[in-house]
């Protein structure tokens, strides 16, 4: 395979024959032939084969260029008539460009939909268009396509408002409605028309082709080779993985190329897999199909000829063609249009189009694309065409469906997927369904492919196989596509739309009549159910259906006639429904408190019951329409209202609401979970809308044509509890029958769960048609009580609340009114807040509350009430009146049966007997009563003079029971509960409905007595029972304060007594206290401030202290000395980029790179941080040893990652579990030794100058010849056995890290490494203080004090433990960079050295040669000479690089620092001489001394800190702060003259020497999208094209693209998902809350909302600040230790 695929030659007889070849003399041939069609097609025959298909690998540029040469060019000749680089150019100008975008969206593209303009959601635009509409400005939706759909910019039907952008807006003066081939003249509209017509019949003819071995007739070649190609096509099937392995087998490829070959197949749709004879072809599809063809169906493969192959690619090649053509004029497209829709020779349905769209399942994914695209820009955008398309799209509509049906691939390759852009014009959908009868064919294309139904016709779903419900998951589009139709309602109605639409609805009843009454359950008593029933397929189907529903109503809303028919034709199916349903069910009678009622006897815990009843909850929803559109009283003689029977209509919904209340009871507990998934969703947000909602509102239709004294008998039978209420005796409920408990307990809930029930049926008015309310008062109601339970996110409230067809909630009309907006912090996000006024809406009983929610929001309730000093009741709201339909629900509140129930409750609570009763059930009780008298206050309030209010309900309540049982009135047991001492809890409810009924009464006697008297009586009543109220309360808490005061009192003296008692105890502890403040301050040194210096012979050295610490795992104290135990921090090396400033160097060879010197651009450097944590170093060995032995248990246990990796030396520190990979030994501070007179810089240089010229010739193996420099003294480590150990250890760990190689302790880079570390370390911390303003010292935290100085003391310690020369001769080409040394060879540039890296470097190296001193020159004046050299030479290095200034800056400058800048001059100056004309001029001697103080600040920012930690000096107080003049402060502390160029001129006659070497060098001083955070480059993350290949380990984009940028760390943002993606390594990762939220304060990870999102800078800081302190590794850590999920993710395949 591999051998053929080099890029062939093209055989020279055909070169000579291509050359000789004149597109323009071909197509004047074709001008004069009389047969055109046999013309073009034998030129294509002769030449198609010979430019494509003629090897093995397909589709080479070649075939391209001459296809353009030899095919199209004649074409395009032909059709202009001239040269086509002319002609087509003037079509384009003469062109009207067209208003609409059409630009069709590649998967993964970004498109925007205006959530107050668009039509609906589907309307969409894209970027470029978007960006320039007025749509930006408003609420907009953002979502990433799936690919295939198109711009919908300057489609007016599709935008209410702003339907052009500032690119489409049509010129006012173009008349749009001539016809555009006006411009064209009649012989080219003639030769467009062949040519399109040849051209498109060609291609689809070889596109449609099924025949494997021969061509269409008139294209059989000339000369026919024998050649074929094995074909392999793609299906949903097979996965990636079986098809790599079969191919592997089947044409033995590698692996590499079998992925090449799918990832083909996959996009492209088919791909050859070899090419060759037949039998050669033939034997690898007969690999292929035996191999994938043991699970499934096998992989389809064709053995086809390669003319025929040749062919079908140029077909291909064909449509793109037009696509690009038709292009340049509308005038052109719309002929092609003619051409595609002219029916055929066979009549109906025969045209081109017809016959690509009826092959469509056909044909592969690439040729469907090509072909869709076509269709795209040419029909879809001419809008004359676009009607006739979808007619006969419609036309075709059952075929195609059955087609996509049976086809595997997806809908969006599927031409079905069009639909989306015709039925969702609302023009064209009134018009189908008018002219095509859509909605019916729609409908009853779906009901014929759901054919399994049960013996009443209903569909049953049990046991469906695989390929059944592939079938029901590829129908559900078909409700989509209906949904599109039904999107838009008409606004005017014709006789024919009438008409039409409810023959679809008859249709769409009669899909409902199947599904009334399906799955249903029976309850399991005994035994568990043995098979869980399959109950999903048939809450899928609801679920796809409530939208529809809904549209039914919305659209029998806008037209009286049609809710008039419509409610007829749901009235017979309902009553068709009924009379199949009569399972033997006995009439009974029912008769409680003097009336009675006949029913039937029906058992829901003994019988069928099914939760799905479509057919009631439509009636129900067109029955609140009658209400609503108030045609129920304008046209009642038109309704059949008389002949409806009440019970029936309630019969079905109440079975189902008692379901529900035994399954809260827990009576159905052996019916398994798909009944508990069942309720679940009835009442979920999704389904209640059609499903709960409207069975409630049938039971509120029913009991409002009922007597309620029947409706609740009805009810109480259903519920299984008419023997309970109905006995004479119920009052002393079953004191005898001493029952089983849990039947008691089962009751007490049914009872619980029915007075719910009717509290819902009566306090239920917030549906627009059932109270007098508007649609926005429904959703305000659902978030106040959402916002009852606690304050709650934009999102969980969207998602708290049912979404409409257009994905609306109606939120963000009304929350402003409702909710106060808390914004979030750096962390969290926003909240909303019920606002204060709006929680006497508050209803405990709320309907759409489930069990939890509800006591949540009770108790949140409360304590608010208790925060705020009122009482704890909480009453039942005030409600709105109910419209006139429904307006007698009230009185089921003052009817007999009602009563006699809430007072057999009372009378079970004020005599508890064992359990009988529940605290909820008097609960409910009381909300009944609070809502009874609550009616009858409001109509008192509300009513005109005249009337006499109907409802008396405390007349009732007052009012004892009849002669011979003479129980007590519900007042009466009211009062004398009012002092039961077990019902503590509901006092104050009891006590707000005694006082609300003496409001009452006040009302009823002052419009009794006189109607004359204002309200304000009303109000004095309940002022005064208020203040009674009050005075009780205040009374209350009087007493409880003083209980308190006399508990504090006592409190405090026993503690007076204790303290004497002990006193030297607590003494002790307050001189221990103050021993340990004075100590800690090392900053209120003994010297004045001015004097603290940190380098130096003048260094301000601390006295000697014991430095004592603790083991945190053993917990002994240790002292820290130099002989004693070693003592060690954990500490994490890394390498590093974050200081990076050139990202595009190329990474070093560890073996031979010689990391000396660092480069000034810090490509990479070694950070090293700690947390803190101190252990003995034998306690963390044998805690590591542990940890090593844990995890090789583990490995043979389970194969998961942990978030550390043993293997590389990793751990967690044993406290606070932060990652770790070594430990720091910690060193005391170095002693400093003040000695005689110290040389000056000059004599210091020479005497360096000798110990080198010595150091040379001992490494030489010479004789020394010096005298105070002892090349023999061998010098003793001064460090215990356990310290050296622990040097080796960090040393050898950093270098391992640092570097990237294997451990090796004799390595001489060792110590380099460590110096390096030291440096880089010392550079962030400066950097991130920089960042965050923070002094220099006193604001780190204590655990980055401890890191750098253990760093700082362990790098002048780190050369005892590797060899001494190797050390020294560092040191002497470390210094020969500054003073030139003619036995040193290659000296880097000046310009190429990073000066803070070499003086911590020159200065921790010094201790080597030192320690061989014998001459009494002390560390610290060295020290000092160091520092100055390197610090003239970074000056240098500054006016080097310094760019010219600006002259105009040169005023801010007083007068005070005119020496520095003279001095600055003359500097430059003779720097210039040394270099010539490579600097340019400068005058402005401020600004040069301007650039050298900003550019060498960070240098002594970061030398302070270096030496301030090496030698333990205290920092002195002006840095502790932000004060002005740190500048000063600074040269003070390091010993600096603050004109740091007296530094060059005091040492003239030394310095000068040393400028000769310095060269000027060019170098500077200073699928999914994934965006590196830290350098911007886009990266292609997941996907197996972008997989490379890293130390052997395929790995994804972003795992190899964190080595090269950020030394194996990494932060991505993953733009299309929103998400923020850490990596570390190859195998740690996680993902982290984006920077961006919306407004209102959410992240949204995935784009799942689609709200526009804005950079948050705080958060964006955060996700900085973690980068600059290196915590990256540690957040990965802490995330992966929480979150175990995280460490089974591939993290290297991203």
């Amino acid at each position: 395979m591999a051998a053929a695929e080099s890029d062939r030659e093209v055989p020279s007889a055909l070169c000579t024959e291509f050359l000789n070849f004149s597109a323009k003399d071909t197509a004047s041939k074709w001008l004069q032939a009389t047969d055109l069609y046999k013309e073009v097609y034998q030129h294509l025959a002769c030449y198609v084969p010979k430019i494509y298909c003629l090897g093995p690998n397909l589709n080479p540029q070649s075939e391209d260029l001459l296809a353009q040469l030899l095919l199209q060019s004649p074409l395009e000749w032909y059709l202009c008539g001239e040269d086509p680089s002319m002609g087509l150019v003037k079509l384009e100008q003469n062109n009207q460009p067209s208003q609409l975008c059409g630009h069709v969206f590649r998967v993964g593209e970004p498109t925007y939909s205006c959530r107050e303009c668009a039509a609906d959601p589907t309307c969409v635009l894209c970027m470029q268009c978007f960006l320039g509409s007025v749509h930006k400005e408003h609420r907009y939706r953002m979502t990433t396509s799936g690919g295939g759909g198109f711009c919908d910019c300057g489609d007016t039907e599709a935008w209410k408002k702003g339907p052009y952008c500032q690119k489409h807006e049509p010129n006012i003066s173009d008349s749009c409605q001539e016809d555009p081939l006006a411009h064209l003249s009649p012989d080219m509209v003639a030769r467009c028309y062949n040519v399109f017509s040849i051209v498109l019949r060609y291609a689809v003819d070889m596109l449609t082709w099924e025949k494997e071995d021969e061509l269409p007739p008139g294209l059989e070649p000339p000369d026919r080779h024998d050649t074929y190609y094995c074909m392999l096509f793609n299906d949903e099937v097979h996965t990636y993985e079986q098809v790599i392995y079969t191919l592997q087998k089947a044409v033995n490829c590698t692996q590499k190329e079998a992925v090449s070959f799918a990832t083909t197949v996959d996009r492209d749709g088919r791909k050859s897999v070899r090419f060759g004879d037949f039998a050669f072809c033939d034997q690898a599809k007969s690999v292929i199909v035996r191999n994938t063809g043991r699970q499934s169906k096998p992989l389809r493969v064709q053995v086809m000829h390669s003319s025929v192959v040749a062919h079908q690619c140029f077909a291909l090649k064909v449509l793109q063609w037009l696509g690009h053509v038709i292009g340049y004029s509308d005038a052109l497209r719309r002929i092609l249009c003619q051409v595609g829709l002219e029916n055929g020779p066979e009549g109906e349905n025969s045209s081109l189009v017809d016959t690509l769209m009826l092959c469509d399942s056909k044909m592969w994914k690439g040729a469907r694309n090509v072909y869709h695209q076509l269709l795209m820009s040419s029909l879809l955008m001419d809008l004359k065409y676009k009607k006739l398309f979808a007619i006969q799209f419609a036309k075709n509509y059952e075929c195609l469906q059955s087609d996509y049906v049976k086809d595997d691939h997806d809908r969006e390759f599927s031409v079905t997927d069009l639909s989306v852009q015709m039925f969702t014009v609302p023009s064209l959908a009134r018009m189908l369904i008018i002219e095509e009868n859509l909605m019916t064919t729609i409908i009853k294309t779906f009901v014929d492919h759901l054919r399994h139904r049960d013996l009443q016709g209903r569909f049953q779903f049990e046991r469906y196989t695989t390929q059944q419900a592939f079938r029901f998951r590829r129908v559900q589009s078909l409700i989509g596509d209906l949904k599109y139709v039904l999107i838009s309602r008409p606004t005017e109605w014709s006789d024919q739309l009438r008409e039409k639409f409810l023959e679809g609805l008859d249709t769409f009843l009669e899909l409902l009549k199947c599904m009334q009454g399906m799955d249903p359950v029976v309850r399991q008593v005994g035994q568990h159910i043995e098979m869980e029933p399959e109950w999903e397929a048939a809450f899928t189907l609801q679920m796809k259906l409530t939208h529809i529903i809904s549209m039914m109503q919305e659209w029998c809303a806008t037209d009286e006639r049609v809710l008039i028919e419509a409610y007829k034709k749901c009235l017979t199916a309902l009553t068709h429904c009924h009379s199949g349903f009569t399972d033997g069910e006995q009439p009974i009678t029912l008769s409680m408190c003097g009336h009675s009622v006949d029913t039937i006897r029906y058992c829901v815990s003994q019988e069928k019951v099914s939760i799905h009843l479509p057919v009631s909850r439509l009636l129900a929803g067109l029955h609140v329409l009658l209400s609503k559109m108030e045609v129920a009283y304008r046209f009642p003689e038109q309704l059949p209202l008389s002949e409806l029977s009440p019970p029936m209509l309630i019969e079905h919904p109440l079975r189902c609401l008692v379901l529900c209340a035994q399954v809260h009871a827990g009576m159905w507990r052996r019916n398994g979970f798909s009944l508990v998934n069942q309720i679940y969703y009835y009442h979920n947000v999704k389904c209640r809308v059609e499903m709960f909602d409207k069975d409630l509102i049938m039971l509120q239709a029913g009991a409002s044509m009922m007597d309620p004294n029947h409706f609740l008998m009805i009810v109480l039978s259903r519920f299984e509890l008419y023997h309970i209420f109905s006995s004479a005796d119920c009052r002393k409920r079953y004191n005898r029958e001493n029952t089983n408990k849990d039947v008691v307990q089962q009751n007490n809930t049914l009872i619980e769960e029915m007075l719910h029930l009717i509290m819902m049926v009566v306090g239920e008015r917030f549906e627009a048609g059932v109270g007098q309310v508007e649609g926005c008062d429904q959703i305000k109601r659902e978030i106040i009580h959402q916002l009852g339970i606690r304050p709650m996110a934009h999102s969980e409230l969207v998602k708290a609340l049912p979404e409409n067809e257009n994905k609306e909630t109606g939120m963000e009309r009304v929350i402003d009114s409702v909710a106060l907006f808390k914004k979030p912090g750096v962390t969290g996000r926003g909240l909303y807040e019920l606002r204060p006024e709006c929680a006497s809406q508050f209803n405990l009983y709320f309907h759409h509350y489930s069990r939890a929610d509800q006591s949540k929001a009770e108790e949140a309730q409360r304590k608010l009430r208790r925060l705020k000093g009122e009482d704890t009741a909480l009453p039942p709201p005030v409600l709105p009146p109910f419209c006139p339909l429904f307006a007698s629900l009230v009185n089921i509140l003052q009817c007999d049966v009602l009563l006699g129930m809430l007072g057999a409750v009372l009378q079970w609570a004020v005599e508890p007997s064992g359990g009988h009763w529940s605290e909820s059930m008097l609960q409910r009780v009381l909300h009944l009563i609070g809502m009874a008298l609550l009616e009858e206050q409001q109509q008192l309030e509300n009513n005109s003079e005249d009337h006499d209010v109907s409802f008396n309900f405390t007349l009732k309540m007052s009012r004892p029971g009849e002669a011979p049982s003479n129980t007590a009135s519900v007042l009466a047991l009211l009062e004398n509960l009012q002092n039961a001492p077990h019902l503590e809890v509901h006092k104050d409810m009891i006590r707000w409905i005694l006082k609300t009924l003496a409001v009452i009464k006040m009302i009823r006697e002052r419009s009794a007595s006189s109607s004359t008297v204002s309200a304000s009586g009303s109000h004095r009543q309940e002022e005064m029972v208020c203040d009674k109220d009050k005075a009780e309360r205040k009374r209350k808490a009087e007493m409880a304060r003083l209980r308190r005061e006399k508990i504090m009192a006592q409190m405090s003296e026993m503690q007076r007594h204790f303290i004497n008692e002990n006193k030297e105890l607590f003494q002790q502890s307050l001189e221990e206290l103050d021993a340990s403040t004075s100590t800690s301050l090392e900053h209120s040194p003994s010297w004045s401030d001015a004097s603290l210096v940190c380098v130096g012979p003048r260094c301000s050295r601390p006295g000697e202290k014991r430095q004592v610490v603790t083991c945190i795992l053993c917990q002994e104290e240790q002292e820290i000395r130099a002989d004693g135990k070693a003592m060690v921090l954990a500490a994490f090396v890394q390498r590093s980029t974050v200081m990076s400033k050139n990202r595009k160097r190329p990474p070093h060879d560890p073996e031979r790179y010689d990391p000396l010197f660092m480069h000034p651009d810090l490509s990479f450097g070694t950070h090293t941080s700690s947390c803190g944590h101190i252990m003995h170093s034998h306690c963390w060995q044998r805690y590591f040893e542990a940890v090593q032995a844990k995890e090789q248990r583990r490995q043979q246990r389970l194969r998961v990652h942990t978030s550390y990796d043993v293997g590389n030396g990793e751990f967690l520190c044993p406290l606070c579990e932060c990652l770790s990979n070594t430990v720091i030994p910690l060193l005391p501070r170095a002693k400093g030794i003040s000695s005689c007179e110290q040389p000056a810089l000059g004599q210091w240089l020479e005497t360096c100058a000798q110990q080198i010229r010595a150091m040379h010739s001992a490494h030489r193996k010479l004789q020394p010849v010096s005298e105070g420099f002892d090349i023999s003294a061998f010098c003793r480590s001064p460090y215990s056995t356990t310290i050296k150990e622990m040097l080796t250890t960090f040393g050898t760990a950093t270098y391992k890290v640092g570097l990237k190689v294997h451990p090796n302790e004799q390595d001489p880079r060792v110590p380099i490494m460590c110096w390096g570390s030291c440096a880089y370390t010392i550079q962030s911390i400066e950097r991130l203080l920089v960042d965050e303003e923070k002094p220099l010292f006193g604001s780190l935290p204590c655990r980055q004090d401890d890191c750098l100085s253990s760093l700082a003391r362990f790098g002048s310690a780190c050369w005892t433990a590797a060899s001494q020369s190797s050390v020294q001769g560092h040191f002497i080409r470390l210094l020969a960079a500054l003073v030139p040394d003619p036995q040193v060879e290659t000296s880097p540039c000046i310009l190429d050295i990073d000066m803070l890296h070499l003086l911590v470097s020159a200065v921790l190296s010094y201790g080597s040669v030192h320690s061989q001193d014998s001459s009494g020159l002390s560390v610290d004046a060295v020290h000092l000479h160091i520092f100055h050299l390197v610090t003239v030479a970074h000056t240098v290095q500054i006016l080097l690089t310094s760019g010219p200034g600006e002259a105009t800056m040169e005023q801010e400058s007083g007068g005070g620092e005119r020496e520095e800048e003279e001095a600055v001059c003359r500097l430059y100056n003779t720097l210039k001489t040394h270099l010539g004309s490579s600097l340019p001029e400068m005058s402005s001697g401020w600004h040069l001394w301007h650039c050298v103080k900003l550019g060498i600040l960070p240098y002594l920012r970061g030398a302070a800190l270096f030496f301030h930690h090496l030698n333990g000096v205290p920092s002195p107080p002006q840095l502790l702060g932000a004060c002005p003049n740190q500048w000063e402060a600074l040269c003070g502390y390091l010993s600096l003259p603050s004109n740091l160029l007296q530094l060059y001129y005091s040492h003239l006659d030394l310095m000068e020497p040393l400028l000769k070497g310095c060269p000027k060098s060019g170098g500077d001083k200073s699928r999914a999208p994934t965006l590196c955070l830290v350098c911007g480059t886009m990266l292609c993350s997941q996907s197996y094209c972008c997989q490379t290949e890293l130390e052997g380990e395929d790995v994804g984009a972003c795992t190899a693209h964190t080595f090269v940028c950020g030394a194996g760390v990494g932060i991505f943002l993953r733009v299309r998902e929103s998400q923020v993606l850490f990596l570390a390594g190859k195998t740690k990762g996680c993902f982290y809350a984006p920077p961006y939220l919306d407004d209102y304060g959410e992240t949204d990870q995935g784009l799942r909302r689609g709200n526009p999102l804005h950079l948050c800078r705080e958060r964006y800081r955060k996700i900085q600040k973690l980068w600059r302190q290196h915590s990256i590794t540690e957040e990965i850590g802490h995330a992966q230790e929480a979150n175990q999920t995280l460490v089974g993710i591939d993290w290297q395949h991203l």
